[in-house]
């Protein structure tokens, strides 16, 4: 990256912080205020920034336009498919993406197992929202009360003898999985089927969407399932940073 470019775009995340003007610019940058002159006005005619009355300089609308029209256009669909494949690739168990919307849990995506028994999901059908380990994960990112008032309303069917029984149970699981950052559903919708999920983040830390990895007794022990629960996280985590835009770490890259 050129110097110009990158004095330029540092600018940014100091205006971030609030109006700052030009002799303050300068000293961040570590250049002469005519160099920082140069580069606001070029920030400035594209509507990155914008001059107030005090002559102090902020981030201007356009930056804020162009965010939230990034944000819109986001899938995070497109974005989490490539990086299912590979992990359904190396484990072979089922992996679904699901998200909140309208007050149910739809799954938007679903790579099937390579074994010969099969999970009955179904692409843009609700899941069993008071068992299913994406549903945990998207609805513990609710504010407390929110959260609160939507376990409350909801009913809790016994699918099996593990299903979670009242809103007291559910609200004190969802505790759980905000605090450990993942969630399983061991039989709790069907005996036989076990499943570990993780959380989708965007760039402001909230949860946008949930992964999960499925399996069958037949195939694997929860035990053993829960054994891949780091690889699940660590997907999971690097759909988050292709997301929400954010830097490689430098360790992982290749």
């Amino acid at each position: 990256m050129s110097q110009t470019v990158d004095r330029a775009l540092s600018i940014l995340p100091l205006l971030a912080e609030g109006p700052a003007d030009l002799g303050q610019v300068a000293e961040r940058l570590g250049v002469h205020k005519s160099t920082a002159l140069r580069l606001l006005r070029t920030l400035h005619e594209h509507g990155l920034v914008f001059r107030q009355s005090d002559q102090r300089y902020r981030l201007g609308a356009r930056l804020f336009a162009l965010a939230q029209e990034a944000v819109e256009n986001l899938d995070v669909r497109e974005i989490a498919h490539p990086h299912l494949l590979a992990l359904n690739e190396k484990c072979g168990h089922t992996v679904h993406l699901a998200v909140y919307e309208e007050q149910e849990v739809l799954y938007i995506d679903k790579v099937e197992s390579r074994y010969p028994v099969r999970m009955y999901s179904r692409i843009g059908k609700p899941v069993a929202i008071t068992v299913a380990a994406v549903a945990k994960l998207l609805l513990s990112d609710f504010p407390e009360a929110e959260r609160r008032a939507f376990a409350e309303k909801l009913d809790y069917p016994a699918y099996t003898s593990r299903s979670t029984p009242n809103a007291a149970a559910f609200l004190r699981e969802l505790a759980q999985v905000r605090e450990q950052g993942w969630a399983t559903d061991l039989g709790g919708h069907e005996e036989s089927i076990n499943c570990v999920g993780a959380p989708i983040r965007g760039a402001d830390g909230r949860v946008v969407a949930a992964m999960s990895m499925s399996a069958p007794n037949v195939v694997v022990t929860a035990e053993e399932l829960l054994k891949l629960l780091p690889l699940v996280r660590r997907t999971a985590e690097a759909i988050s940073r292709e997301y929400s835009g954010a830097v490689p770490d430098a360790r992982n890259a290749l």
